[in-house]
């Protein structure tokens, strides 16, 4: 019954320690050393490898080593396998920091005192209450909905918007794409973290970044190809957008030449915002083995048909 670790080897030798103090009985295996593939019952991974089952002909679980499954092919992988993602509260609490220094910079208008600052122009700006200033999250699960939580307490007037209807205190909940446009039209600062999806894909186009209010501005810590790119910016180059902040683009990294690299009112990061921490998700995943052989239902186990 191994386990084997297929992404970053630096952190799979992490979990390959945490593995031997917590569970030795359990055969642990780095990519590429795969010892009797035949044995392999288990697979962590960011992208699985090719031909899956002919490489592995006996797994049973496969776990995403990130929030996201986007990343794999899942018609290469049987139904019988279960395809399980990260959620681990690493993830969050990354997610959680990185959106709201990024809502933070936007709402302090730091990317206009950056500007004034390489012109040597020293001038203040009216500091705009945060009650006044109103955010959109796309997507409620676990990370949008924890953003959403810390973003309250600065008084931010908070609204989320997702497929299927949620509930969460304090927050403004809209559900369905027949109320994407009025969320959109009340968001100052729009957040992208929804997974990516055929239905998804390409969403943060022209006609979404035209029905938020003009001087709005979008932050993406979802996927790259949420965004239509060059309609980003127009919607930046017309003025109706005010900035964006991009820790994913499409592709990574984007070709030296593009636009976005240079463009005054983007920041780029290197899809840094969060990243799973070895200790805490090992300990999720040593859990749901021990769910996966009693048969009870594993935290994380994705829906095929909705992709997430």
């Amino acid at each position: 019954m191994t386990f084997l670790y297929k992404a970053d080897p630096e952190r799979g030798k992490q979990w390959a320690q945490l593995f031997a103090q917590k569970a030795p009985h359990i055969p642990f295996r780095l990519w590429p050393d795969t010892g009797d593939a035949a044995s392999v019952r288990y697979l962590a991974a960011w992208q699985p490898p090719a031909d899956i089952m002919q490489a592995l002909p006996n797994l049973e679980v496969i776990f995403s080593v990130g929030a996201g499954i986007d990343q794999f092919d899942l018609s290469s992988v049987p139904p019988d396998v279960a395809v399980v993602r990260m959620t681990e509260p690493g993830i969050v609490e990354g997610m959680v920091e990185y959106v709201t220094q990024a809502v933070l910079t936007l709402h302090r208008d730091l990317f206009d005192y950056a500007i004034q600052q390489r012109e040597r122009i020293w001038r203040d700006m009216p500091v705009r209450p945060a009650a006044t200033r109103r955010i959109g999250v796309l997507g409620l699960g676990m990370l949008g909905t924890a953003v959403l939580q810390r973003l309250q307490l600065f008084g931010f007037a908070c609204a989320g918007w997702s497929r299927s209807p949620h509930e969460i205190e304090g927050v403004e909940c809209h559900a369905g794409m027949a109320s994407l446009d009025a969320f959109l039209a009340r968001s100052d600062i729009l957040v992208c973290l929804l997974p990516l999806t055929d239905a998804t894909r390409g969403l943060l186009d022209a006609h979404l970044f035209a029905t938020l209010p003009r001087g709005a501005s979008v932050i993406n810590v979802g996927r790259g190809p949420h965004v239509i790119q060059q309609d980003l910016l127009n919607a930046l180059d017309s003025g109706h957008l005010h900035a964006a902040i991009l820790d994913v683009t499409d592709p990574e990294p984007l070709p030296p030449t593009h636009p976005l690299w240079t463009h005054p009112r983007v920041r780029i990061t290197p899809h840094i915002a969060s990243a799973t921490r070895p200790e805490s998700a090992v300990d999720v995943v040593l859990d749901n083995l021990r769910r996966h052989r009693n048969g009870e239902p594993m935290i994380g186990a994705i829906d095929r048909a909705r992709g997430y």
